[in-house]
């Protein structure tokens, strides 16, 4: 499902304010055998709860206390796996991501890397557990498609505590995107 979710589109609504952008970037999770997951051994708190729903949920948290990650719940219920959007290429709304990142559009910052991605598009956890295919929050399919040239599948960003399974190649990206997330090279 994370390489399917490249090329779909994701928007948000807040306040009669649409934005939305095509997903560039993405990692999955897999669940309680995952070690970079937040489910890992089967661990269960208020904020991993969420996980643990039925898929097509949101799954949002606060990362260093700073950036706000959105992740997609992709299971059945009982089964935490997970996808966590990475980057987005902004498509709709442009001028409002630029006022909420306080940068222009144009420069890749404003939405690569998932604490960039999410606040450009206005996600916090107020987003937490939203139904995807709500009023707030949901994702389209505009037919964009690449092919499997056109997408990088490497080990994921930021997870070495995951020991063996930090090296799993789950982060995928669109080759030659200018919006993704460093590394960005093959």
């Amino acid at each position: 499902m994370a390489k399917d979710l490249l090329g779909k589109v994701l928007f948000t609504e807040i306040n009669g304010e649409v934005t939305a952008g095509i997903i560039t970037e993405t990692e999955a999770y897999f669940g309680i055998k995952d070690k970079a997951s937040h489910a890992y051994g089967g661990r269960r708190t208020n904020r991993t709860e969420t996980l643990y729903n039925e898929g097509g949920v949101s799954y949002v948290y606060l990362c260093y206390g700073i950036h706000h990650l959105f992740n997609i719940v992709s299971s059945v219920n009982g089964e935490p796996h997970a996808v966590l959007i990475r980057a987005i290429e902004p498509l709709k709304g442009k001028n409002i991501m630029e006022l909420r990142r306080n940068m222009p559009a144009a420069k890749p910052e404003i939405s690569s890397g998932p604490g960039s991605a999410a606040k450009a598009l206005g996600i916090d956890r107020s987003f937490n557990n939203k139904d995807l295919t709500g009023e707030e929050i949901w994702i389209e399919d505009h037919g964009i498609r690449y092919s499997e040239n056109e997408i990088a599948a490497t080990p994921r960003v930021g997870v070495a505590y995951a020991e063996e399974d930090a090296l799993l190649p789950w982060r995928f990206f669109i080759k030659g995107n200018k919006y993704v997330s460093k590394p960005n090279k093959i």
